[in-house]
């Protein structure tokens, strides 16, 4: 038996044993945290060098034992201890992040190797942050079909996640727009995984997914994924900040291969760069049932209808000249979907969808098809 762990004391002093099992800590624990100057006992005997520890200790035996558990390196414990708060938030707050780094690259790992087991494939995992996927939902969401489209083709008011690579993708059409938003993965484990998600399920989680800095997505695909016909529906689960699960159902039917649509685009003859606000501003001055007239002159963008007088925007123009027509009730929602001052406009015929896309960022794309007919009826 340890000699100390007798209560030699007197008053409300207690033995190292007895303080040790009061506040949770081995003797030994005690020992090391007064030799290293951080919980000094009360009183030592100079005869026996017997430890005591007064009861007024105890609040912060436990808070060192806490910190300790929760991995806090021993130097920084004596600055949360002891130091001003600000000094100590900044500590600990480092801490959480190199925590939250290290076990999610632990958990990356493990489902790496989960998914290389026999039966593992199926599933991938991905983390993103938070405000990332909020932007992401907003921007795709006007591509969603809605009414009359979604009755006729109810895949259609799914959006597909996609899992690959590094990359997470959200992708949505309804016949005339297609919206494809990448996500850089700040981890990914897992083969790919594709799921769809009915729209209305991710209507709220904008707001839900601001709250935390990441976003766990994990994604189980029933079927055979994605082919030549396109994407089944699946299962997808999100987790923010190790909060509750939020498990989103599948839709229903074969999303459209949106890789095949990329892949079909004729080449691009004409690039236009012009103000998104001012096109904006000047396709909503136009609102309503008649499509509006658009020609990209060498450094203009000319809007109209019929033989009324047209609004001129200041642009850029590489490539041919070219002169379209949409219907603004598509048009509008891509540009107030997309992010940044200037909107680019990839063109290749007035027949051919036009890829609309930032200027400077290019991991929100949205493809809008031109009202077909010439333009020069419009």
């Amino acid at each position: 038996m340890d000699d100390e762990d007798d209560n030699h004391g007197t008053g409300p002093l207690l033995s190292i044993g007895g303080f040790a099992r009061w506040v949770g800590l081995a003797p030994s624990a005690l020992r090391f945290y007064d030799d290293c100057d951080v919980l000094r006992p009360a009183r030592v005997d100079e005869t026996t060098g017997y430890r005591y520890y007064d009861r007024a200790q105890r609040s912060r035996a436990v808070a060192l034992r806490r910190l300790r558990a929760a991995g806090l390196p021993l130097g920084e414990v004596g600055v949360v201890l002891d130091g001003e708060p600000e000094e100590a938030r900044r500590v600990l707050h480092a801490h959480l992040l190199r925590t939250r780094d290290l076990a999610e690259a632990a958990r990356a790992a493990v489902e790496e190797a989960l998914g290389a087991l026999p039966g593992g494939g199926g599933r991938a995992v991905a983390v993103v942050g938070g405000p990332e996927l909020a932007s992401a939902l907003r921007q795709v969401a006007p591509a969603v079909a809605r009414g009359a489209a979604r009755e006729e083709f109810p895949v259609l008011g799914n959006v597909l996640v996609e899992l690959d690579g590094q990359e997470v993708r959200l992708v949505a059409t309804d016949r005339y727009r297609l919206a494809v938003r990448v996500l850089p993965g700040r981890s990914m484990a897992g083969g790919p995984g594709r799921a769809l998600v009915d729209a209305d399920l991710l209507a709220d989680l904008g707001d839900w997914a601001l709250r935390g800095t990441d976003v766990r997505i994990e994604v189980e695909v029933e079927g055979e994924g994605e082919g030549e016909e396109g994407v089944d529906g699946g299962r997808a689960v999100l987790c923010a900040d190790g909060g509750p699960r939020r498990a989103l159902t599948g839709g229903q039917g074969t999303f459209p291969s949106y890789r095949t649509m990329l892949d079909a685009l004729a080449p691009v003859r004409t690039r236009v760069i012009t103000d998104r606000g001012a096109l904006r501003a000047a396709l909503g001055g136009w609102h309503g049932e008649d499509a509006v007239r658009l020609r990209a002159r060498e450094r203009e963008l000319a809007l109209g209808r019929g033989d009324s007088e047209p609004a001129v925007l200041p642009a850029v123009r590489t490539g041919p000249p070219q002169d379209l027509a949409f219907d603004p009730a598509v048009l509008l929602p891509a540009l107030d979907a997309s992010v940044g001052p200037d909107v680019l406009l990839e063109i290749a015929s007035a027949a051919e969808p036009v890829v609309v896309r930032s200027a400077d960022q290019g991991s929100f794309t949205t493809l809008v098809m031109p009202v077909h007919g010439h333009p020069s009826d419009v």
